[in-house]
């Protein structure tokens, strides 16, 4: 199971990370367009403020976690499954560092409107509709109390399903309460968005439709998708 929630995730990232041969396996990689771009939805500021100091503190703060344990060289990808098994430091930061990595990769300044082809069939078959699955997306954004996340996935069987995490956790994790390939996902905590939208995190969530990187999120259930019917499910 845990090759199958990866493997999608993993080659999609790889695509927009350093792909030289010796690379760090962890790395900072550069914000994919300027901190204004995308205005009016998400202000510069908050881009510049999440991006160059929350960010990148909890990468900083993932390799000094990741100091003089057996972990080196390890991508995300391979540690997260087990993050149970290690200490609370690198399940915090780890976790805001891939959570992060691919949440400014699910945004763009040509984003918004609505996904295409399979994935939306996908999403019509689930949930009903396209504005049914986004109010349950919302709901789900809205009603996670305190910090976290909201994730669509892709599970082992191939359906789709949404969840919502606390703090930096991620449906890769061991602890996660339902596990899957995360495809969409939007960060809900206060950082991400009190700078314009104060204490209205319904508004924010109306707002992150504007900029939805589809075809990105598309890639994603593509290859997991194709994951899930070259990886056997286990019993």
């Amino acid at each position: 199971m845990r090759t199958t929630l990866l493997s999608a995730v993993a080659l999609a990232l790889t695509a927009c990370c350093n792909a030289q041969t010796n690379a760090p396996a962890i790395t900072f990689q550069p914000l994919p367009y300027a901190y204004d771009a995308l205005e009016p939805h998400i202000d510069a500021k908050t881009m510049e403020i999440h991006y160059s100091r929350h960010h990148k503190a909890y990468f900083t703060n993932t390799l000094k976690a990741l100091e003089g344990t057996d972990l080196a060289g390890k991508t995300m990808e391979a540690i997260l499954p087990e993050i149970g098994k290690r200490p609370t430091a690198l399940r915090n930061n780890l976790g805001g560092h891939f959570n992060h990595t691919l949440f400014w990769n699910m945004m763009s300044p040509k984003g918004g409107g609505t996904p295409t082809g399979a994935l939306l069939e996908k999403i019509n078959a689930t949930f009903g509709s396209f504005d049914a699955f986004k109010e349950a997306f919302k709901q789900a954004a809205t009603t996670r109390f305190g910090s976290g996340w909201a994730w669509l996935c892709v599970a082992q069987d191939g359906s789709l399903f949404i969840t919502s995490t606390a703090n930096q956790d991620n449906p890769l994790m061991d602890i996660a309460e339902k596990r899957g390939t995360p495809i969409l996902t939007i960060d809900v905590w206060e950082h991400a968005y009190y700078l314009k939208y104060q204490n209205l995190r319904a508004s924010y969530v109306d707002a992150f439709w504007n900029v939805v990187n589809w075809p990105y999120v598309t890639t994603l259930f593509e290859q997991a998708e194709k994951t899930n019917k070259t990886t056997p499910q286990q019993k």
